[in-house]
């Protein structure tokens, strides 16, 4: 236990890594999944093929090597990121693809009459999705995304591997320099399950939040 006391800093500055990875990646991913997803339901054909490619792939290739592809080949053609920006771009771009689905379901599941009557006054394709679609859509979008933000940082421990000094390679560290297994990756087993909790519940939150509202405007109309 004194053992951990001693490189206790070290582990909080891993534990702090690995939040900043997360927020920055789930941007990332946010972005990404708003921009692909809508891309799905153009009516041009060639925004809608590109954005399967872009989806198809990233599904379909593993997060690891997307993240040892960019750290360790992009170099080879001239453009070299570091492991903070590989490691967030890799996250945030494989996770988006899955987002990208979800907003695009949820933006589909909105009713037919709902499309119809935004046309009936003459709506142009910008105000349907601004003022119709997607309003109605987000509180479909949250509870997914709160399950993809969790999967987003519990992908972030593979990120040690191409030298992020995060929570697991603070662990890793504490083995090669004490000997100790069970304490650290049991420590950070337990702060990883924090983690995980205090984004359930500000997703939890945020989903409370806007159902709130959405029943506030009905009642008075707006």
């Amino acid at each position: 236990m004194e053992v951990l006391v001693e490189f206790f800093p070290l582990l909080l500055k891993g534990a702090t890594v690995t939040i900043q990875l997360t927020v920055v990646s789930a941007v990332i991913a946010l972005v990404i999944s708003f921009v692909v997803g809508l891309a799905r339901l153009s009516r041009y054909r060639v925004v809608r093929v590109l954005s399967v490619i872009y989806l198809e792939f990233f599904r379909g290739t593993s997060a690891l090597v997307q993240m040892f592809f960019m750290f360790y080949v992009l170099p080879l053609f001239g453009l070299t990121l570091a492991p903070f920006a590989a490691g967030f771009l890799a996250c945030g771009m494989n996770l988006g693809s899955y987002g990208s689905e979800v907003v695009r379901g949820a933006i589909k599941s909105v009713g037919k009459p709902q499309r119809e009557a935004a046309l009936s006054l003459n709506y142009t394709t910008f105000q349907l999705y601004r003022h119709v679609l997607i309003p109605q859509a987000i509180p479909m979008m949250i509870p997914p995304f709160g399950n993809l933000l969790i999967e987003l940082m519990k992908l972030t421990a593979v990120a040690s591997l191409i030298t992020i000094s995060d929570l697991t390679f603070a662990a890793q560290i504490v083995r090669a320099q004490t000997g100790l297994t069970l304490e650290p990756f049991l420590l950070i087993l337990v702060v990883y399950f924090l983690i995980a909790s205090v984004l359930v519940g500000a997703v939890d939150l945020l989903a409370w939040r806007i159902k709130t509202k959405r029943k506030l405007n009905v009642r008075t109309g707006n």
